[in-house]
């Protein structure tokens, strides 16, 4: 088995969502704080992030059974001025990620409208090859 193949796409996608995810999550608390305190009637908006935020965190609980199945594991995080730098094993074989700011924001607002239910697929480009595209 070769370098490449140790560690596949799948793999890099989950660990990309284990990065993502916690971030949203934080994101929709905040927000949902901030609507409490500024709207004399939150209840719906609150109640729709709350929902959002339940499908985040089902969406993480998914991240780590992949983690598990796989014996995949994130062993560090680190915030630089460029993004996010994670270093992850997976299967007995280290790699590592960079995520950029502009890429995490980008991909952060779209899965954030996937999960206040909000149609996404304006953001898929049907000229990259199928294997190649983000999933939502």
């Amino acid at each position: 088995m070769s370098y490449l193949e140790a560690i596949t796409d799948d793999d890099r996608h989950f660990v990309k969502r284990y990065i993502l995810l916690p971030l949203i999550i934080a994101a929709f608390e905040r927000d949902s704080r901030f609507i409490e305190q500024q709207l004399k009637t939150p209840g719906p908006y609150v109640d729709t992030i709350n929902q959002a935020k339940e499908k985040a965190w089902a969406d993480m609980r998914d991240v780590k059974k992949y983690f598990w199945l796989k014996g995949l594991k994130v062993f560090e995080e680190n915030r630089t001025k460029y993004g996010i730098m994670a270093k992850f094993k997976c299967r007995g074989y280290e790699s590592s990620m960079e995520l950029y700011w502009d890429y995490i924001t980008a991909q952060a607002s779209i899965l954030m409208r996937k999960y206040l239910g909000l149609d996404v697929t304006i953001y898929e480009d049907s000229t990259i090859p199928e294997h190649l595209r983000e999933r939502y």
